[in-house]
């Protein structure tokens, strides 16, 4: 089985402000991050496709304890969000301050850039992440 996406595309990608998925050809969901087989029908016959990378805010949680390493970057609010295409993807919500996140952030619009972040003692090294602004 081969892999349409690996994660270094991906990432580069997200470096780019495009947000790359996989669409299954047997059932058409879509899949994003990348993996090996469609995350419905399992189907491996997956095309590489571009997302628009805005949705709707379902779910979020504020994080007041840091990672070792990371102590400068709390609090932050990390969102999952329900793309337009589909997929569900987590990832940092900017724009809000996190300490006065609220349960009114569900269902909000929002849309994805991106952010590098530095690796630490437990990652490859540098990446880059989906951060989301609300859509005003």
């Amino acid at each position: 089985m081969e892999h349409k996406l690996i994660f270094k595309d991906y990432n580069e990608a997200l470096l780019q402000n495009k947000l790359l998925g996989l669409k299954c050809r047997a059932c058409g969901t879509i899949t994003v991050p990348p993996k090996i087989a469609c995350r419905h029908c399992t189907g491996s016959e997956l095309e590489v496709v571009e997302l628009k990378g805005s949705g709707k805010i379902r779910t979020f949680t504020t994080v007041n304890v840091a990672s070792e390493g990371r102590e400068d970057e709390v609090p932050y609010t990390i969102v999952m969000v329900e793309l337009d295409e589909g997929p569900w993807l987590m990832g940092n919500l900017e724009g809000i301050d996190p300490q006065k996140a609220s349960m009114e952030l569900i269902g909000k619009y929002v849309a994805m850039g991106n952010k590098s972040y530095g690796g630490d003692k437990y990652s490859a090294g540098e990446s880059a992440r989906p951060v989301f602004q609300p859509v005003v």
